[in-house]
Protein backbone atom coordinates (compact mmCIF):
# COMPACT_ATOMS: atom_id res chain seq x y z
CA UNK A 1 0.00 0.00 0.00
CA UNK A 2 1.33 3.42 -0.93
CA UNK A 3 1.20 5.80 2.01
CA UNK A 4 1.20 9.57 1.84
CA UNK A 5 1.28 12.32 4.40
CA UNK A 6 0.00 15.59 3.08
CA UNK A 7 -1.63 18.88 3.87
CA UNK A 8 -4.53 20.00 1.74
CA UNK A 9 -6.01 23.50 1.67
CA UNK A 10 -9.63 23.74 0.59
CA UNK A 11 -12.00 26.68 0.31
CA UNK A 12 -15.37 27.26 1.94
CA UNK A 13 -16.43 30.64 0.64
CA UNK A 14 -13.84 33.13 1.86
CA UNK A 15 -12.32 30.67 4.34
CA UNK A 16 -9.25 28.51 3.77
CA UNK A 17 -9.59 25.22 5.66
CA UNK A 18 -6.81 22.79 6.50
CA UNK A 19 -7.14 19.04 5.92
CA UNK A 20 -4.37 16.57 6.82
CA UNK A 21 -4.15 13.53 4.54
CA UNK A 22 -2.65 10.10 5.26
CA UNK A 23 -2.76 6.72 3.56
CA UNK A 24 -3.22 5.47 0.04
CA UNK A 25 -4.78 8.24 -2.09
CA UNK A 26 -6.70 5.58 -4.03
CA UNK A 27 -8.23 3.99 -0.90
CA UNK A 28 -11.78 4.75 0.25
CA UNK A 29 -11.81 8.01 2.23
CA UNK A 30 -12.71 8.52 5.87
CA UNK A 31 -13.13 12.05 7.29
CA UNK A 32 -12.24 12.65 10.96
CA UNK A 33 -13.63 15.70 12.77
CA UNK A 34 -12.53 17.06 16.14
CA UNK A 35 -14.33 18.57 19.11
CA UNK A 36 -14.61 22.26 19.92
CA UNK A 37 -11.28 23.85 21.01
CA UNK A 38 -9.37 20.87 19.55
CA UNK A 39 -7.94 20.19 16.06
CA UNK A 40 -7.40 17.34 13.64
CA UNK A 41 -4.33 16.41 15.67
CA UNK A 42 -6.59 14.76 18.24
CA UNK A 43 -6.92 11.78 15.88
CA UNK A 44 -3.19 11.20 15.34
CA UNK A 45 -3.21 8.04 17.47
CA UNK A 46 -5.87 6.42 15.22
CA UNK A 47 -4.35 7.34 11.86
CA UNK A 48 -1.87 4.45 11.51
CA UNK A 49 -4.63 1.86 11.98
CA UNK A 50 -7.13 3.57 9.69
CA UNK A 51 -4.53 4.33 7.02
CA UNK A 52 -4.03 0.60 6.46
CA UNK A 53 -7.45 0.59 4.78
CA UNK A 54 -8.50 4.19 4.14
CA UNK A 55 -7.38 7.51 2.83
CA UNK A 56 -7.56 9.34 6.14
CA UNK A 57 -8.60 13.01 6.08
CA UNK A 58 -8.51 15.13 9.23
CA UNK A 59 -10.34 18.45 9.02
CA UNK A 60 -9.57 21.52 11.11
CA UNK A 61 -12.89 23.33 11.50
CA UNK A 62 -13.05 27.11 11.10
CA UNK A 63 -11.36 28.83 14.02
CA UNK A 64 -9.36 25.73 14.90
CA UNK A 65 -5.91 24.40 14.06
CA UNK A 66 -4.50 25.67 10.78
CA UNK A 67 -7.83 26.76 9.32
CA UNK A 68 -8.90 30.39 9.00
CA UNK A 69 -10.70 32.17 11.79
CA UNK A 70 -14.29 33.28 11.23
CA UNK A 71 -15.35 35.54 14.12
CA UNK A 72 -19.11 35.63 14.53
CA UNK A 73 -19.63 32.60 12.29
CA UNK A 74 -19.26 29.73 14.73
CA UNK A 75 -22.64 28.09 14.38
CA UNK A 76 -23.85 24.64 13.28
CA UNK A 77 -24.50 25.60 9.66
CA UNK A 78 -20.93 26.84 9.28
CA UNK A 79 -19.36 23.71 10.73
CA UNK A 80 -21.54 21.47 8.58
CA UNK A 81 -20.59 23.48 5.50
CA UNK A 82 -16.90 23.03 6.42
CA UNK A 83 -17.41 19.26 6.47
CA UNK A 84 -19.31 19.32 3.17
CA UNK A 85 -16.44 21.28 1.60
CA UNK A 86 -13.94 18.71 2.90
CA UNK A 87 -15.92 15.80 1.47
CA UNK A 88 -16.51 17.45 -1.89
CA UNK A 89 -13.05 18.94 -2.38
CA UNK A 90 -10.65 16.70 -0.43
CA UNK A 91 -12.39 13.31 -0.42
CA UNK A 92 -13.98 13.78 -3.83
CA UNK A 93 -16.60 11.13 -3.17
CA UNK A 94 -18.90 9.91 -0.36
CA UNK A 95 -17.01 8.76 2.70
CA UNK A 96 -17.26 7.48 6.23
CA UNK A 97 -17.36 10.35 8.72
CA UNK A 98 -16.22 10.13 12.34
CA UNK A 99 -16.38 12.95 14.84
CA UNK A 100 -15.98 13.70 18.52
CA UNK A 101 -18.30 16.16 20.31
CA UNK A 102 -18.65 19.08 17.87
CA UNK A 103 -17.38 16.74 15.17
CA UNK A 104 -19.89 14.11 16.26
CA UNK A 105 -22.80 16.53 16.04
CA UNK A 106 -21.54 17.54 12.59
CA UNK A 107 -21.40 13.88 11.56
CA UNK A 108 -24.98 13.47 12.79
CA UNK A 109 -26.11 16.51 10.80
CA UNK A 110 -24.43 15.12 7.69
CA UNK A 111 -26.26 11.81 8.23
CA UNK A 112 -29.56 13.72 8.32
CA UNK A 113 -28.99 16.44 5.75
CA UNK A 114 -26.39 15.10 3.29
CA UNK A 115 -26.76 11.31 3.07
CA UNK A 116 -25.54 11.44 -0.52
CA UNK A 117 -22.09 12.43 0.82
CA UNK A 118 -21.89 9.92 3.67
CA UNK A 119 -21.27 6.16 3.64
CA UNK A 120 -21.63 5.81 7.41
CA UNK A 121 -21.23 7.97 10.52
CA UNK A 122 -19.49 7.44 13.87
CA UNK A 123 -20.40 9.96 16.58
CA UNK A 124 -18.33 10.07 19.79
CA UNK A 125 -20.23 11.63 22.71
CA UNK A 126 -22.00 14.14 20.45
CA UNK A 127 -24.24 16.97 21.75
CA UNK A 128 -27.31 15.60 19.96
CA UNK A 129 -29.73 18.05 21.54
CA UNK A 130 -27.50 21.02 22.31
CA UNK A 131 -29.33 24.27 21.73
CA UNK A 132 -29.22 27.73 23.20
CA UNK A 133 -32.97 28.17 23.52
CA UNK A 134 -33.88 27.57 27.19
CA UNK A 135 -37.53 27.19 26.17
CA UNK A 136 -36.89 24.01 24.19
CA UNK A 137 -39.11 21.27 25.58
CA UNK A 138 -37.02 19.15 27.91
CA UNK A 139 -39.01 16.02 27.14
CA UNK A 140 -39.24 14.55 23.68
CA UNK A 141 -42.84 13.65 22.99
CA UNK A 142 -41.94 10.48 21.14
CA UNK A 143 -39.44 8.88 23.45
CA UNK A 144 -39.15 10.87 26.67
CA UNK A 145 -35.58 11.88 25.88
CA UNK A 146 -34.18 14.82 27.78
CA UNK A 147 -32.42 17.82 26.24
CA UNK A 148 -28.87 18.86 27.05
CA UNK A 149 -29.83 22.50 26.52
CA UNK A 150 -26.84 24.78 27.11
CA UNK A 151 -24.97 21.96 28.90
CA UNK A 152 -26.65 22.92 32.17
CA UNK A 153 -24.74 21.43 35.08
CA UNK A 154 -21.99 19.98 32.90
CA UNK A 155 -18.42 20.49 34.10
CA UNK A 156 -17.37 21.34 30.54
CA UNK A 157 -18.96 24.76 30.91
CA UNK A 158 -16.44 25.84 33.54
CA UNK A 159 -13.61 24.39 31.44
CA UNK A 160 -14.88 26.37 28.44
CA UNK A 161 -14.98 29.58 30.50
CA UNK A 162 -11.37 29.05 31.54
CA UNK A 163 -10.30 28.35 27.95
CA UNK A 164 -12.17 31.39 26.64
CA UNK A 165 -10.20 33.64 28.99
CA UNK A 166 -6.85 31.90 29.00
CA UNK A 167 -6.30 30.84 25.37
CA UNK A 168 -5.68 34.38 24.04
CA UNK A 169 -3.35 35.04 26.97
CA UNK A 170 -1.41 31.83 26.34
CA UNK A 171 -1.03 32.66 22.67
CA UNK A 172 0.26 36.16 23.36
CA UNK A 173 2.63 34.95 26.10
CA UNK A 174 4.79 32.96 23.72
CA UNK A 175 4.52 29.80 25.81
CA UNK A 176 5.70 26.70 23.96
CA UNK A 177 3.54 23.67 23.38
CA UNK A 178 5.93 21.55 25.46
CA UNK A 179 5.62 23.84 28.48
CA UNK A 180 1.84 24.04 28.08
CA UNK A 181 1.67 20.24 28.02
CA UNK A 182 3.18 20.20 31.49
CA UNK A 183 0.71 22.79 32.75
CA UNK A 184 -2.22 20.85 31.35
CA UNK A 185 -0.98 17.51 32.68
CA UNK A 186 -0.99 18.96 36.20
CA UNK A 187 -4.47 20.49 35.89
CA UNK A 188 -7.19 18.93 38.10
CA UNK A 189 -10.24 17.26 36.57
CA UNK A 190 -13.86 17.39 37.72
CA UNK A 191 -13.76 13.64 38.37
CA UNK A 192 -10.65 13.87 40.56
CA UNK A 193 -6.98 13.45 39.74
CA UNK A 194 -5.15 15.34 37.02
CA UNK A 195 -5.44 15.49 33.26
CA UNK A 196 -2.08 13.76 33.04
CA UNK A 197 -3.46 10.83 35.00
CA UNK A 198 -6.69 10.73 32.97
CA UNK A 199 -5.42 11.17 29.41
CA UNK A 200 -2.85 9.60 27.13
CA UNK A 201 0.25 11.80 26.66
CA UNK A 202 -0.59 12.31 22.97
CA UNK A 203 -4.02 13.57 24.03
CA UNK A 204 -2.38 16.19 26.25
CA UNK A 205 -0.01 17.12 23.41
CA UNK A 206 -2.80 17.57 20.86
CA UNK A 207 -4.78 19.64 23.37
CA UNK A 208 -1.82 21.95 23.98
CA UNK A 209 -1.16 22.45 20.29
CA UNK A 210 -4.83 23.14 19.62
CA UNK A 211 -5.09 25.78 22.36
CA UNK A 212 -2.16 27.71 20.87
CA UNK A 213 -3.92 28.08 17.51
CA UNK A 214 -7.54 28.37 18.68
CA UNK A 215 -9.81 31.33 18.07
CA UNK A 216 -11.28 31.32 21.58
CA UNK A 217 -14.42 33.08 20.35
CA UNK A 218 -15.57 29.71 18.96
CA UNK A 219 -16.85 29.20 22.50
CA UNK A 220 -18.99 32.33 22.62
CA UNK A 221 -22.18 30.80 21.16
CA UNK A 222 -21.95 27.93 23.68
CA UNK A 223 -21.22 30.16 26.67
CA UNK A 224 -23.89 32.73 25.79
CA UNK A 225 -26.52 30.12 24.95
CA UNK A 226 -26.94 31.33 21.37
CA UNK A 227 -25.86 28.05 19.77
CA UNK A 228 -28.63 26.30 17.89
CA UNK A 229 -29.20 22.58 17.49
CA UNK A 230 -27.41 20.70 14.73
CA UNK A 231 -30.30 18.28 14.32
CA UNK A 232 -33.98 17.88 13.59
CA UNK A 233 -35.14 15.69 16.43
CA UNK A 234 -37.75 13.93 14.31
CA UNK A 235 -35.61 13.27 11.24
CA UNK A 236 -33.80 9.92 11.06
CA UNK A 237 -30.18 9.37 10.23
CA UNK A 238 -30.26 8.19 6.64
CA UNK A 239 -27.01 6.19 6.65
CA UNK A 240 -25.64 3.52 9.02
CA UNK A 241 -24.65 5.34 12.19
CA UNK A 242 -22.99 4.60 15.51
CA UNK A 243 -23.49 6.81 18.56
CA UNK A 244 -20.90 6.20 21.29
CA UNK A 245 -22.00 7.82 24.56
CA UNK A 246 -19.84 8.59 27.57
CA UNK A 247 -20.98 7.25 30.93
CA UNK A 248 -23.90 9.54 31.90
CA UNK A 249 -22.73 9.51 35.53
CA UNK A 250 -19.57 11.41 34.54
CA UNK A 251 -19.72 15.19 35.14
CA UNK A 252 -18.56 16.01 31.60
CA UNK A 253 -20.67 13.46 29.68
CA UNK A 254 -22.51 15.16 26.81
CA UNK A 255 -24.53 12.64 24.79
CA UNK A 256 -27.82 11.76 26.48
CA UNK A 257 -28.27 7.98 26.01
CA UNK A 258 -32.07 8.40 26.01
CA UNK A 259 -31.86 10.92 23.19
CA UNK A 260 -29.42 8.66 21.35
CA UNK A 261 -31.88 5.79 21.69
CA UNK A 262 -34.63 8.05 20.35
CA UNK A 263 -32.64 8.62 17.18
CA UNK A 264 -31.95 4.88 16.98
CA UNK A 265 -35.68 4.19 17.28
CA UNK A 266 -36.43 6.28 14.19
CA UNK A 267 -33.24 5.31 12.31
CA UNK A 268 -33.21 1.56 11.57
CA UNK A 269 -29.46 1.37 10.88
CA UNK A 270 -28.35 3.34 13.94
CA UNK A 271 -26.60 1.68 16.89
CA UNK A 272 -25.99 3.11 20.37
CA UNK A 273 -23.16 2.10 22.71
CA UNK A 274 -22.66 3.53 26.21
CA UNK A 275 -19.12 3.11 27.55
CA UNK A 276 -19.20 2.56 31.30
CA UNK A 277 -16.71 4.74 33.13
CA UNK A 278 -15.82 6.89 30.12
CA UNK A 279 -15.88 10.66 30.32
CA UNK A 280 -16.41 13.07 27.43
CA UNK A 281 -12.83 12.79 26.13
CA UNK A 282 -13.41 9.12 25.37
CA UNK A 283 -10.71 8.51 22.77
CA UNK A 284 -8.05 10.39 24.73
CA UNK A 285 -8.73 8.69 28.06
CA UNK A 286 -6.31 6.00 29.15
CA UNK A 287 -9.16 3.82 30.39
CA UNK A 288 -11.48 4.07 27.38
CA UNK A 289 -9.46 4.60 24.17
CA UNK A 290 -9.03 0.88 23.50
CA UNK A 291 -12.75 0.21 23.93
CA UNK A 292 -13.70 3.11 21.67
CA UNK A 293 -11.23 1.91 19.05
CA UNK A 294 -12.67 -1.61 19.17
CA UNK A 295 -16.30 -0.46 18.97
CA UNK A 296 -15.61 1.98 16.12
CA UNK A 297 -13.58 -0.51 14.06
CA UNK A 298 -16.17 -3.26 14.54
CA UNK A 299 -18.87 -0.91 13.25
CA UNK A 300 -16.73 0.14 10.28
CA UNK A 301 -16.08 -3.53 9.50
CA UNK A 302 -19.82 -4.23 9.47
CA UNK A 303 -20.79 -1.33 7.23
CA UNK A 304 -17.94 -1.83 4.78
CA UNK A 305 -18.53 -5.57 4.46
CA UNK A 306 -22.32 -5.30 4.09
CA UNK A 307 -23.66 -5.91 0.57
CA UNK A 308 -24.46 -2.67 -1.24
Amino acid sequence: MRSTVGRVKIRNGSLALHVAEDGDPLAPPILLMHGITMSGGTWGWFVPTLAERFRVLRLDFRGHGESDRAPGEYFPGGYVSDAVAAIEQAAGRPCIVMGHSLGGATAAALAQQHPDLVVAAVMEDPPLGLAGNPNVDAVDAAGGAGDDTMLDGNSLLEAFRVIRESAPQLQSSGITAAVLEGVLAAAPTASGGTLGELLHPDGIASMAGALLTLDASVLDPVLTGTISSFLDREKPFQVPSLIVCADPSKPDAVADPALAQHFASISPTTEVVVLDGAGHLIHDERASRHEFRSVALAFIDRVTSAPS
